[in-house]
């Protein structure tokens, strides 16, 4: 702190703590600003008063909600506060800062060493560090290719047959065509997932490069809208800057003198995206064609009646709605959100739920959470690998299982978090993409079951894990064995959750009825054989006499003996995602 500032300090307000939160709130609102999403915020405060005088903070990369007193406009407090907030980002290995902020600010941000990315009457970009923009230019410019380029940039949340039309009739009208696909992780389906299915694709379009994205393509993901009042104005200073950067350097990196966009029938803020286009592109030398949507059935084909499709569990009907390389993704999907809703469900007996760790002490809401999001690029990896009509061959499931079982130990320390939904989903997820790519059109069920016992009878078991020593003991089905049987039980437990599922407890009774029947041998391990049975008895009398209240009832009694029924968790997971393979088209 400079001497001027000698009765300041720039302390750190965690948001939250409600009076923290209530004090950033109120001073912003002086300067006509919103506090917005944070990671980190700090305040300049009186030493004697403790009233605040500047405040300022970042999300990732983007310092955000700068204001400071009225009374020290001018003194240098601005320089002091936002170096004091890149000092706190560099640490956090924001190496690249950037700001969006009022035009006016543009002196106090370039006095740090700021430059100006991109404008718009109401809002600015400006960036700071030595490897922002001008890496991911220099990595634009390497693939362009000479003669006519046009540029469509998309978001592909998930590619469906749209896109796909898009793209054939762009790549139709230039010699080379640039596809780049939108970074920020705010979408259903990762950015590397999104990536990877446009690259799959447009495989076939030997004029098309499909490009990663940046934070530089601004999205309402990455732009704040605190220092604008009205939402509209916001979404058109988001526009305005989008397409400034675009003119001025995304397009002449690669060469580009024409943006191809979809016609948008509905959606409000597209249509004002498309008319910008339209209104400023071509005025820097950029070419706008507007291409019409493919429909089907009169509606436009779209990805966000995909992801509808797709969280309603009607499979088939986005299935119809997307290319063959665009299946494994759907199908890893739904395996991950099968396992989140199992770990979402609360309450449950003995088991990690939202509520409390059940009958665990290694093992938190948390944890289950790092887990599922650690072995969730493995799924898509056997997705990809199942789709093309023949099974992969057992030796590389089992290595890529083991892969997988190993970045889940990193993630959770080394808790054993789902290594037993790792090894049935694995085997659900590579059997359901065989059998949609191969287009059954019988039970799918049923052939999803046969397709299961055949990659599990070319498997070796484990000798060594707690499953197998409960087999040997009690002379019990293991997980390979119950593989080997085509998880012949499931076929009713699908049959009970699909009959009663407008029931608003369906899922908590089909754990109830996988625990009546199932051996499982995480309860046989912890409690002992005979207790396994009671666990049975006890779920069945619950499922004949449903409460909630007796749920809860039954999770103490389950924490105060140590039982946690974690294969029975596993098999509603299991049963979860094969519901999305039998469930009928609604729409």
């Amino acid at each position: 702190m400079t001497p001027m500032f000698n009765n300041y300090d720039i302390v750190e307000m965690p948001l939250t703590l409600k009076r923290n939160r209530t004090m950033v709130e109120n001073f912003l609102a002086k300067s006509d600003l919103r506090l917005d999403d944070m990671d980190y915020y700090a305040a300049v405060v009186d030493r004697e008063s403790y009233s605040m005088l500047a405040g300022g903070g970042f999300k990732d990369d983007i310092i955000k909600c700068i204001a400071v007193d009225d009374s020290l406009r001018g003194t240098g407090m601005s320089q002091q506060l936002i170096s004091h907030l890149m000092s706190q980002m560099n640490a956090q290995g924001h190496n690249n800062v950037k700001v969006f902020t009022k035009p006016c600010n543009i002196d106090i941000f370039e006095s740090l060493g700021f430059k100006t990315l991109g404008e718009s009457s109401k809002a600015i970009l400006l960036e700071n560090g030595l490897d922002g923009l001008s890496s991911y230019v220099s990595y634009l410019k390497s693939l362009k290719r000479e003669g006519k380029n046009g540029i469509i940039v998309m978001n592909a949340n998930p590619f469906t047959l749209g896109h796909k039309y898009l793209v054939e009739q762009a790549a139709a009208q230039v010699d080379n065509l640039y596809v780049i696909v939108v970074a920020e992780d705010k979408s259903l389906f990762t950015s590397d997932e999104r990536l990877a299915m446009v690259t799959a694709g447009c495989a076939h379009l030997k004029n098309v490069t499909v490009c990663r994205g940046s934070s530089y393509i601004i999205s309402a993901a990455t732009f704040p809208s605190y220092f604008i009042k009205q939402a509209s104005d916001a979404a058109m200073a988001q526009i305005e800057l989008d397409l400034d950067v675009t003119a001025r350097h995304i397009a002449p990196a690669l060469g580009a003198t024409v943006r191809f966009v979809g016609s948008e029938p509905s959606d409000e803020l597209t249509r004002a995206y498309n008319q910008a286009m339209h209104n400023q592109l071509p005025q820097r030398g950029i070419k706008v064609i507007e291409l019409q949507r493919l429909e089907k059935e009169r509606n436009p084909v779209s990805a966000s009646n995909v992801r509808k499709q797709l969280t309603g569990c009607n499979l088939r009907s986005a299935i119809s709605l997307v290319p063959t390389t665009t299946l494994p993704y759907l199908v890893s999907w739904l395996a991950v959100n099968a396992l989140q809703q199992e770990l979402d469900l609360t309450p449950k007996p003995g088991l990690v739920d939202t509520h409390d760790n059940g009958a665990h002490t290694d093992m938190d809401y948390g944890t289950m959470q790092r887990s599922i999001n650690a072995l969730r690029p493995y799924f898509t990896q056997l997705a990809v690998m199942s789709c093309g009509g023949t099974l992969p061959a057992a030796r590389k499931l089992q290595e890529l299982g083991i892969d997988a079982e190993k970045t889940m130990l990193y993630a959770t320390s080394g808790v054993n978090t789902h290594r037993g939904a790792l090894f049935s989903m694995g085997l659900a997820v590579v059997a359901a993409c065989n059998v949609l790519a191969n287009g059954c059109n019988s039970d799918a069920l049923d052939q999803w079951s046969k397709t299961v016992a055949i990659i599990a009878s070319q498997m070796q078991g484990c000798n060594d894990s707690h499953g197998s020593n409960v087999k040997k003991q009690h002379n019990v089905a293991g997980a390979l064995d119950l593989a080997r049987t085509g998880y012949k039980e499931a076929s009713k437990w699908t049959s009970f959750y699909l009959h009663n599922c407008n029931d608003e407890h369906i899922k908590h009774k089909t754990l109830l009825l996988i625990m009546c029947s199932l051996d499982d041998t995480n309860v046989i391990h912890r409690t002992g054989f005979e207790m396994a049975q009671q666990v049975k008895q006890e779920a069945a009398h619950l499922l004949e006499n449903f409460s909630i209240e007796g749920l809860e009832q039954m999770n103490q009694s389950f924490i105060a003996r140590n039982i946690s029924p974690g294969g029975a968790a596993d098999m509603l997971s299991l049963t979860l995602f094969l519901s999305t393979l039998t469930k009928q088209d609604n729409n």
